[in-house]
Protein backbone atom coordinates (compact mmCIF):
# COMPACT_ATOMS: atom_id res chain seq x y z
CA UNK A 1 0.00 0.00 0.00
CA UNK A 2 1.24 3.45 -0.95
CA UNK A 3 0.95 6.41 1.42
CA UNK A 4 0.94 10.20 0.92
CA UNK A 5 0.37 12.83 3.62
CA UNK A 6 -2.82 14.85 3.06
CA UNK A 7 -4.47 17.79 4.84
CA UNK A 8 -8.13 18.71 5.52
CA UNK A 9 -9.83 20.44 2.60
CA UNK A 10 -7.39 19.05 0.06
CA UNK A 11 -8.93 17.89 -3.22
CA UNK A 12 -7.37 14.65 -4.44
CA UNK A 13 -6.02 14.62 -7.96
CA UNK A 14 -6.84 11.74 -10.26
CA UNK A 15 -3.23 10.57 -10.42
CA UNK A 16 -3.25 9.48 -6.73
CA UNK A 17 -6.39 7.35 -7.09
CA UNK A 18 -5.95 3.59 -7.45
CA UNK A 19 -6.46 1.99 -10.86
CA UNK A 20 -8.65 -1.15 -10.50
CA UNK A 21 -7.67 -4.51 -12.00
CA UNK A 22 -11.21 -4.73 -13.40
CA UNK A 23 -12.95 -1.75 -14.97
CA UNK A 24 -16.21 -2.79 -13.29
CA UNK A 25 -14.73 -2.56 -9.77
CA UNK A 26 -16.02 0.62 -8.06
CA UNK A 27 -13.73 2.96 -6.13
CA UNK A 28 -14.24 2.45 -2.37
CA UNK A 29 -13.85 5.55 -0.20
CA UNK A 30 -13.00 5.03 3.46
CA UNK A 31 -12.75 7.31 6.50
CA UNK A 32 -11.60 10.88 5.93
CA UNK A 33 -12.78 11.23 2.32
CA UNK A 34 -15.92 12.82 0.89
CA UNK A 35 -17.29 12.47 -2.64
CA UNK A 36 -18.92 15.46 -4.32
CA UNK A 37 -20.63 14.60 -7.64
CA UNK A 38 -19.64 14.17 -10.30
CA UNK A 39 -16.01 13.29 -9.53
CA UNK A 40 -14.53 15.50 -6.78
CA UNK A 41 -12.98 13.74 -3.78
CA UNK A 42 -12.11 15.96 -0.82
CA UNK A 43 -10.10 15.07 2.27
CA UNK A 44 -11.51 15.92 5.73
CA UNK A 45 -8.72 14.58 7.99
CA UNK A 46 -4.98 15.11 8.37
CA UNK A 47 -2.91 11.97 7.99
CA UNK A 48 -1.39 9.44 5.58
CA UNK A 49 -3.49 8.67 2.51
CA UNK A 50 -3.67 4.88 2.28
CA UNK A 51 -4.34 3.11 -1.01
CA UNK A 52 -5.16 -0.57 -1.47
CA UNK A 53 -4.95 -1.15 -5.21
CA UNK A 54 -6.16 -4.75 -5.03
CA UNK A 55 -9.44 -3.67 -3.43
CA UNK A 56 -9.56 -0.34 -5.31
CA UNK A 57 -9.91 1.35 -1.92
CA UNK A 58 -8.58 4.62 -0.54
CA UNK A 59 -8.82 6.19 2.93
CA UNK A 60 -7.03 8.47 5.41
CA UNK A 61 -5.29 6.79 8.35
CA UNK A 62 -6.19 8.63 11.55
CA UNK A 63 -6.12 7.29 15.12
CA UNK A 64 -7.98 10.17 16.71
CA UNK A 65 -11.56 11.35 16.49
CA UNK A 66 -14.77 9.39 16.65
CA UNK A 67 -15.79 6.56 14.39
CA UNK A 68 -18.04 7.50 11.47
CA UNK A 69 -20.00 4.53 10.05
CA UNK A 70 -19.17 3.60 6.47
CA UNK A 71 -21.05 1.13 4.27
CA UNK A 72 -19.49 -2.38 4.39
CA UNK A 73 -17.62 -1.73 7.65
CA UNK A 74 -17.73 -4.60 10.15
CA UNK A 75 -18.39 -3.33 13.67
CA UNK A 76 -19.02 -4.55 17.22
CA UNK A 77 -22.21 -3.08 18.65
CA UNK A 78 -24.10 -3.31 21.93
CA UNK A 79 -27.84 -3.92 21.93
CA UNK A 80 -29.52 -1.08 23.80
CA UNK A 81 -33.19 -1.98 23.39
CA UNK A 82 -35.60 -3.57 20.91
CA UNK A 83 -38.88 -2.63 19.25
CA UNK A 84 -41.36 -4.65 17.18
CA UNK A 85 -39.08 -5.32 14.21
CA UNK A 86 -35.75 -3.80 15.18
CA UNK A 87 -32.85 -3.99 17.58
CA UNK A 88 -31.47 -0.54 18.43
CA UNK A 89 -27.71 -0.79 18.90
CA UNK A 90 -24.96 1.45 20.22
CA UNK A 91 -21.85 1.68 18.01
CA UNK A 92 -20.10 4.54 19.81
CA UNK A 93 -21.01 6.56 22.92
CA UNK A 94 -23.17 9.66 22.57
CA UNK A 95 -24.28 8.95 19.00
CA UNK A 96 -27.61 7.87 17.54
CA UNK A 97 -28.42 4.17 17.62
CA UNK A 98 -27.83 1.93 14.63
CA UNK A 99 -30.82 -0.09 13.49
CA UNK A 100 -30.60 -3.88 13.13
CA UNK A 101 -33.65 -5.66 11.63
CA UNK A 102 -34.60 -8.62 13.81
CA UNK A 103 -34.60 -10.87 10.73
CA UNK A 104 -31.18 -9.70 9.48
CA UNK A 105 -29.50 -12.98 10.51
CA UNK A 106 -28.69 -16.12 8.54
CA UNK A 107 -31.87 -18.16 8.06
CA UNK A 108 -33.82 -16.04 10.56
CA UNK A 109 -37.62 -16.21 10.69
CA UNK A 110 -40.02 -14.81 13.25
CA UNK A 111 -39.78 -18.13 15.09
CA UNK A 112 -36.03 -18.74 14.78
CA UNK A 113 -34.61 -15.20 15.06
CA UNK A 114 -32.08 -14.60 17.85
CA UNK A 115 -33.56 -13.27 21.07
CA UNK A 116 -31.09 -10.51 21.90
CA UNK A 117 -31.33 -8.68 25.20
CA UNK A 118 -30.11 -5.29 26.38
CA UNK A 119 -26.33 -5.35 26.79
CA UNK A 120 -25.84 -8.15 24.29
CA UNK A 121 -23.01 -7.91 21.77
CA UNK A 122 -23.25 -8.38 18.01
CA UNK A 123 -20.71 -8.53 15.21
CA UNK A 124 -22.39 -6.86 12.25
CA UNK A 125 -21.85 -5.18 8.90
CA UNK A 126 -22.96 -1.64 8.09
CA UNK A 127 -25.28 -2.00 5.08
CA UNK A 128 -26.43 1.62 4.91
CA UNK A 129 -24.82 4.79 6.26
CA UNK A 130 -25.71 8.43 5.72
CA UNK A 131 -25.31 11.64 7.69
CA UNK A 132 -29.06 12.13 7.31
CA UNK A 133 -30.18 8.67 8.53
CA UNK A 134 -29.34 6.24 11.34
CA UNK A 135 -26.94 3.48 10.22
CA UNK A 136 -28.51 0.13 9.34
CA UNK A 137 -26.80 -3.15 10.22
CA UNK A 138 -27.03 -6.77 9.14
CA UNK A 139 -25.55 -9.97 10.56
CA UNK A 140 -25.34 -11.82 7.26
CA UNK A 141 -24.10 -11.25 3.72
CA UNK A 142 -27.08 -10.22 1.56
CA UNK A 143 -25.34 -11.68 -1.51
CA UNK A 144 -24.95 -15.18 -0.08
CA UNK A 145 -27.45 -15.28 2.79
CA UNK A 146 -24.65 -16.66 5.01
CA UNK A 147 -23.47 -15.19 8.32
CA UNK A 148 -19.77 -15.40 7.38
CA UNK A 149 -18.74 -14.98 11.02
CA UNK A 150 -21.27 -12.28 11.86
CA UNK A 151 -23.92 -12.57 14.57
CA UNK A 152 -24.22 -12.60 18.34
CA UNK A 153 -20.97 -12.60 20.33
CA UNK A 154 -21.32 -14.84 23.38
CA UNK A 155 -18.94 -14.71 26.34
CA UNK A 156 -15.54 -13.13 25.96
CA UNK A 157 -14.59 -9.50 26.62
CA UNK A 158 -14.50 -6.28 24.59
CA UNK A 159 -11.43 -4.04 24.56
CA UNK A 160 -11.08 -0.50 23.19
CA UNK A 161 -8.34 0.17 20.65
CA UNK A 162 -7.57 3.02 18.25
CA UNK A 163 -9.21 3.23 14.83
CA UNK A 164 -5.79 2.89 13.23
CA UNK A 165 -5.15 -0.34 15.13
CA UNK A 166 -8.45 -1.83 13.98
CA UNK A 167 -7.52 -1.22 10.36
CA UNK A 168 -4.14 -2.91 10.90
CA UNK A 169 -5.85 -5.92 12.47
CA UNK A 170 -8.25 -6.23 9.53
CA UNK A 171 -5.46 -6.37 6.94
CA UNK A 172 -5.11 -9.69 5.13
CA UNK A 173 -1.36 -9.69 5.81
CA UNK A 174 -0.95 -8.39 9.36
CA UNK A 175 2.78 -9.11 9.53
CA UNK A 176 3.81 -7.68 6.15
CA UNK A 177 1.40 -4.75 5.81
CA UNK A 178 0.43 -3.95 9.39
CA UNK A 179 3.71 -4.82 11.14
CA UNK A 180 1.75 -6.86 13.68
CA UNK A 181 3.06 -10.13 15.11
CA UNK A 182 1.72 -10.03 18.67
CA UNK A 183 -1.37 -12.18 18.02
CA UNK A 184 0.58 -14.71 15.95
CA UNK A 185 3.17 -15.14 18.71
CA UNK A 186 0.60 -15.44 21.51
CA UNK A 187 -1.46 -17.94 19.49
CA UNK A 188 1.47 -20.39 19.61
CA UNK A 189 0.59 -21.09 23.26
CA UNK A 190 -2.84 -19.57 23.89
CA UNK A 191 -5.95 -20.47 21.89
CA UNK A 192 -8.45 -17.66 21.42
CA UNK A 193 -11.16 -16.27 19.15
CA UNK A 194 -11.17 -12.65 18.00
CA UNK A 195 -13.57 -10.27 16.27
CA UNK A 196 -12.38 -6.82 15.21
CA UNK A 197 -14.76 -3.90 14.71
CA UNK A 198 -13.81 -0.82 12.72
CA UNK A 199 -15.45 1.25 15.45
CA UNK A 200 -12.43 0.76 17.71
CA UNK A 201 -13.65 -2.40 19.46
CA UNK A 202 -12.11 -5.84 19.61
CA UNK A 203 -13.85 -8.89 21.14
CA UNK A 204 -11.69 -11.70 22.49
CA UNK A 205 -12.67 -15.07 23.93
CA UNK A 206 -10.11 -17.55 25.31
CA UNK A 207 -10.32 -20.58 27.57
CA UNK A 208 -10.33 -18.47 30.73
CA UNK A 209 -10.51 -14.90 32.00
CA UNK A 210 -6.74 -14.74 32.56
CA UNK A 211 -5.97 -15.72 28.96
CA UNK A 212 -8.62 -13.39 27.56
CA UNK A 213 -7.19 -10.45 29.52
CA UNK A 214 -3.67 -11.36 28.40
CA UNK A 215 -4.58 -11.13 24.71
CA UNK A 216 -6.64 -7.96 25.12
CA UNK A 217 -4.04 -6.13 27.19
CA UNK A 218 -1.30 -7.18 24.74
CA UNK A 219 -3.17 -5.55 21.86
CA UNK A 220 -3.80 -2.39 23.86
CA UNK A 221 -0.13 -2.16 24.85
CA UNK A 222 1.07 -2.54 21.25
CA UNK A 223 -1.44 0.12 20.22
CA UNK A 224 -0.77 2.67 22.97
CA UNK A 225 3.02 2.30 23.02
CA UNK A 226 3.38 1.92 19.22
CA UNK A 227 5.59 -1.16 19.54
CA UNK A 228 7.59 -2.38 16.56
CA UNK A 229 7.92 -6.03 15.56
CA UNK A 230 10.88 -6.81 17.84
CA UNK A 231 9.24 -5.08 20.80
CA UNK A 232 6.03 -7.05 20.18
CA UNK A 233 7.95 -10.32 20.27
CA UNK A 234 9.55 -9.37 23.60
CA UNK A 235 6.14 -8.43 25.01
CA UNK A 236 4.63 -11.74 23.87
CA UNK A 237 7.41 -13.74 25.56
CA UNK A 238 6.99 -11.73 28.77
CA UNK A 239 3.21 -12.23 28.85
CA UNK A 240 3.34 -15.93 27.98
CA UNK A 241 5.56 -16.60 30.99
CA UNK A 242 2.57 -15.65 33.12
CA UNK A 243 0.35 -18.38 31.64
Amino acid sequence: MAQTLVMPGQVLSEDVLPVPHKSSMPLRLGPGLRHTPPSTITNSLAGPLCIDRKKNAIWVENNSGRYIPQTNDVIIATVHHSSTDWYHCSITPYTTFAQLPQLAFEGATKKTRPQLTSGGLIYARVVAASKHLDPELACYNPSTGKSEGLGELKGGMVFDISLGMTRRLLLNKQREEGKLVILEDIAEQVAFEIAVGRNGKVWISANGVKETLLVGKALQTVDEEVLNVDEQKKLAKKLLRQV
